[in-house]
């Protein structure tokens, strides 16, 4: 008996020495750049569309909770469950800022954008289809129609900019810093969308992310001050890259400091 136990280990000794010296398996094609823009649209696209939704058809008693509620669950479930896939950006700041920090290669920035956009074409589309005509011209088809003076401008700049700044920087602290990532970053980044809204939801919309609000401008057909969805979430993101890459990040992202 003692023989053949030592035979058995023998030979699960030289199956696992086997099994080591098998290379990694290399990803395909589609799984490296296709099935991550796949994702990227799917997610972007079904975000956008309950994001749309929930607008549209918010309760007036419920005021910003609502859309506030759903925008958040909707990102921390379509991050937690395409994370694997394609990293789950689903906004163009924060696949920008991911780039300069490190976490993507160029060569998928500029696909992840377009796809990003698509989706959020699809999103819109789909609310579109779902809702009533009444409520979505009640509602603008959900594109950001707060401002309506230049008055709000300055307030409602700073707010998208500042706000996007807190969001990517928690998505750069909690998915791509190794110091500081963690297993809850769908979580984390699904609150800071809660709370973003629930404090500036009357000053700007709340948008920090071009792609939901350029799929709802182009179905509803509004373009009143859409440029500040643009300038603002970007140039958050762009703020909370240099915070990461100078003050916060690790010793492989810090670019001083070390």
């Amino acid at each position: 008996m003692a023989e053949e136990k030592l035979e058995l280990r023998d030979v699960d000794r030289a199956l696992m020495h086997d099994d080591a010296k098998k290379p990694a398996r290399t990803p395909t094609m589609y799984e490296r750049l296709i099935q991550p823009c796949l994702a990227e649209v799917i997610g972007t696209t079904f975000f956008v569309f309950i994001g749309c939704v929930s607008v549209i058809e918010n309760v007036p008693a419920a005021g910003r909770v609502q859309p506030a509620l759903v925008h958040g669950l909707a990102v921390a479930v379509m991050v937690a469950c395409m994370d694997n896939i394609s990293g789950s950006h689903f906004n163009p700041p924060f696949t920008i800022a991911i780039y300069l920090c490190g976490g993507m290669q160029l060569t998928m920035v500029f696909p992840y954008l377009i796809s990003q956009l698509i989706g959020g074409l699809l999103g819109a589309g789909m609310s579109k289809l779902m809702v009533s005509p009444g409520n979505y011209v009640n509602a603008t088809g959900a594109a950001f129609d707060i401002l309506k003076s230049d008055d709000q401008l300055q307030g409602a700049l700073c707010g998208e900019i500042f706000m996007t700044c807190l969001v990517t920087m928690v998505v750069l602290l909690a998915a791509v810093n190794q110091k500081t990532k963690s297993p809850l970053a769908p979580f984390l980044v699904g609150c800071t969308v809660i709370i973003n809204i629930l404090a500036g939801g009357d000053v700007s919309g709340t948008c920090l992310n071009p792609a939901r609000a350029f799929g709802p401008a182009v179905m509803a057909g509004y373009w009143s001050y859409h440029w500040v969805y643009w300038v603002g979430p970007i140039t958050g993101g762009l703020l909370a890259a240099a915070l990461v890459r100078l003050v916060l990040g690790d010793e492989k992202i810090r670019l001083i400091l070390k």
